[in-house]
């Protein structure tokens, strides 16, 4: 049996047995009354970039993301053992709407993952349309934003206040959101 053969058999297995299939970017399966379910994902995705000496500022930024009714994407949580890390980052990357990225002083000294993901995330940024949001720099502290991306992109900072900051950061991810077109279809 080829692998998308397999992969349809053990979905329509888990789903007869009650269970949700979750595509990340695209939505759920689940069994419905009169047969299979799709729901789509209308949560607005935002990745959230960080190192890990501030893993506790993102976490709550992630949770704090949660209440505010979008689907934020975490390593911490989304990562599966055994699974190809890096394409899994980047594909997670390519179908955010949002990217955060936690700016504090560990963060810009630290070479790693952190460097790789923002890169990235500046390819991917490139690819939207020049009037839409998709970086979103979070000063975790005081601490100067790396030039390629301030001389760009607007930073919020979530210090002296949290509060203030989180509330400015979700009404940009829901601007963000608000404002993509929807694609166009290849005919």
């Amino acid at each position: 049996m080829n692998s998308p053969n397999r992969i349809l058999t053990l979905v329509r297995k888990s789903l007869d047995q009650g269970h949700t299939v979750d595509i990340d970017g695209l939505g759920s399966f689940r069994l419905g009354i009169e047969g299979y379910e799709f729901l789509a994902q209308t949560q607005p995705q935002v990745f959230v970039a960080y190192v890990e000496e501030d893993v506790a500022a993102a976490r709550r930024i992630t949770e704090d993301l949660r209440e505010a009714g979008c689907s934020p994407w975490i390593d911490k949580e989304k990562l599966l053992p055994g699974q190809n890390w890096p394409r899994a980052i980047e594909r997670a990357i390519e179908i955010s709407d949002v990217f955060v990225a936690c700016f504090s002083k560990r963060s810009i000294a630290k070479r790693g993952q952190f460097q790789s993901e923002l890169r990235w995330a500046l390819d991917c940024a490139r690819r939207v349309p020049l009037d839409q949001t998709f970086l979103i720099p979070v000063r975790l502290e005081d601490c100067t934003v790396p030039r390629r991306v301030s001389d760009q992109v607007q930073y919020v900072d979530l210090f002296p206040d949290w509060d203030r900051g989180m509330r400015r950061l979700v009404r940009s991810v829901r601007k963000a959101v608000r404002n993509r077109r929807p694609p166009e279809l290849c005919l």
